[in-house]
């Protein structure tokens, strides 16, 4: 009688631990994560800001907007409040009459976040494509 050992099937190296690890960390950067820094929106600093100023009623092609973005979530232009369907209209016409204009947006500390994310929609649907957010910074 010949004795034969029964061999061991090959182990299978299993994935599922480890995508259930990586499950769980995705998880945990999601949660962890915050999603309103407003540090990652591109700023012009106020010394990198120059802008010219605008003679009276010939508005130039170099001559960025200057959009103030009040507190109460209102934009000025030219230190009168505008509704934001008044701007698209004007901003419409710039671009159509000077296609590289660019627009400077003041946002104030105390505007909502949604306030200057409808000006940054209202901006971008009239055509603009040079578009900055300052940011003034205490001179030390």
């Amino acid at each position: 009688m010949q004795l034969t050992r029964v061999t061991e099937p090959k182990r299978i190296i299993s994935l599922v631990p480890m995508i259930d690890v990586l499950l769980i960390m995705l998880v945990f950067f999601m949660v962890t994560s915050t999603y309103l820094n407003l540090g990652m929106i591109p700023v012009v600093k106020s010394s990198d800001a120059t802008i010219a100023p605008e003679k009276e009623g010939a508005p130039s092609a170099n001559a960025p907007l200057l959009i103030r973005l009040n507190s109460d979530g209102q934009p000025s232009l030219k230190g009168q409040k505008a509704r934001l369907p008044d701007l698209a209209a004007l901003l419409t016409t710039q671009v159509a009459q000077f296609p590289e204009t660019s627009v400077l947006i003041w946002p104030s500390p105390h505007a909502k976040t949604q306030s200057l994310v409808s000006l940054l929609d209202t901006i971008t649907a009239s055509g603009v494509t040079q578009l900055r957010i300052l940011q003034l910074a205490a001179v030390e």
